[in-house]
């Protein structure tokens, strides 16, 4: 159901986990490489399960309820994600061997994040004008 503003939300989250990511990456090595997150085989599986989450919430359309308990476990998996792309980058500093510098990408969870609390603000909304049309029966 692409009018409802929420879908707009989850499919801008399923770019940011699942699109963008491959095109930017975390950090460059001091070598010029640049790392991708399917280099790192965790990063791979958490991003992968982040984006099945927002891909199963916009097919459960009609579930508002599962919908909105998907999108609270899908923002935690994106903190868990961020947490450890910023516990790399502390451990990590710019000036070893193995990282010159950090890139955009290790902040796209930060907006994925963003765009789930706003989708789980209008799913809020919507059920609870449902219960209020309930009520009126």
């Amino acid at each position: 159901m692409i009018q409802r503003i929420q879908t707009i939300y989850l499919i801008l989250t399923f770019i940011v986990t699942g699109v963008l990511l491959f095109f930017i990456p975390l950090w460059t090595l001091n070598n010029g490489k640049a790392f991708y997150f399917m280099q790192d085989q965790v990063y791979t599986i958490l991003l992968g399960l982040s984006t099945m989450l927002t891909i199963v919430s916009i097919i459960s359309y009609k579930k508002r309820q599962n919908q909105f308990v998907m999108g609270r476990l899908n923002i935690i998996l994106n903190l868990i994600l961020l947490g450890l792309f910023v516990y790399r980058s502390l451990n990590l500093s710019g000036e070893t061997v193995l990282v010159s510098e950090k890139g955009i990408g290790m902040f796209l969870p930060i907006v994925a994040i963003v765009l789930l609390v706003l989708a789980n603000k209008a799913i809020k909304k919507d059920e609870d004008l449902v219960k209020s049309v309930d009520r009126l029966r």
